[in-house]
């Protein structure tokens, strides 16, 4: 969650919620005129849109976030609660994606779900019960096979469900520290000349 600019994500129990993680102008503004209540919790404020009907929280959802697309494009939405689709419940979707103990576990139920997440470097497991990205990946190629799945199963039409392992708002995590950029090593000194 402390990747992106802004993080829209889902509890278990329905409340959609937003994280910035950097200032943004007029995000609060844009946020609660769309419904969601500010509140701070362990040291940073979340955005909490109560549980309702998923058409309902994509269209405020949409609404804040197209607000806030015109001060970041880092923006992330994991958010099962605002895929409204008349077509695909969202209660059984062609692909379940399940964050917990730092990894990542998909379920799906039809072949075309398959192809697209082997599309996506995701490996079946050993007991070929789910799928799991490949090895190797940082918190943020991490997020990326995610968000890349997701979004190419639903230009394909396919449902998505993701589950952060968060039960209720309270139990979101505290605020991390944000990373700074990787920089490479201090370049060397300049070579002292001697002088006569």
């Amino acid at each position: 969650m402390d990747i992106s600019d802004v993080f829209i994500g889902s509890t278990d129990d329905g409340h959609t919620f937003v994280v910035l993680n950097r200032r943004l102008r007029e995000a609060d503004r844009l946020l609660t005129d769309a419904g969601f209540l500010a509140r701070e919790h362990l040291g940073r404020t979340l955005y909490l849109l109560a549980p309702g009907t998923p058409q309902d929280a994509r269209e405020r959802a949409g609404a804040a976030m197209y607000g806030l697309l015109a001060h970041t494009h880092d923006l992330v939405d994991l958010s099962w609660t605002t895929r409204w689709s008349p077509g695909h419940p969202v209660d059984d979707p062609d692909l379940q994606i399940q964050f917990g103990d730092g990894g990542v576990a998909v379920s799906v139920k039809t072949t075309a779900a398959r192809s697209l997440l082997e599309q996506h470097g995701f490996i079946l497991t050993a007991d070929g019960s789910s799928y799991r990205p490949r090895d190797g990946l940082d918190e943020r190629g991490l997020l990326g096979a995610v968000t890349a799945a997701e979004t190419h199963a639903y230009v394909h039409g396919l449902s998505v469900r993701v589950g952060l392992g968060i039960p209720t708002p309270a139990d979101i995590p505290p605020a991390g520290r944000r990373r700074a950029a990787a920089t490479g090593p201090l370049p060397a000194p300049p070579a002292r000349r001697r002088t006569r």
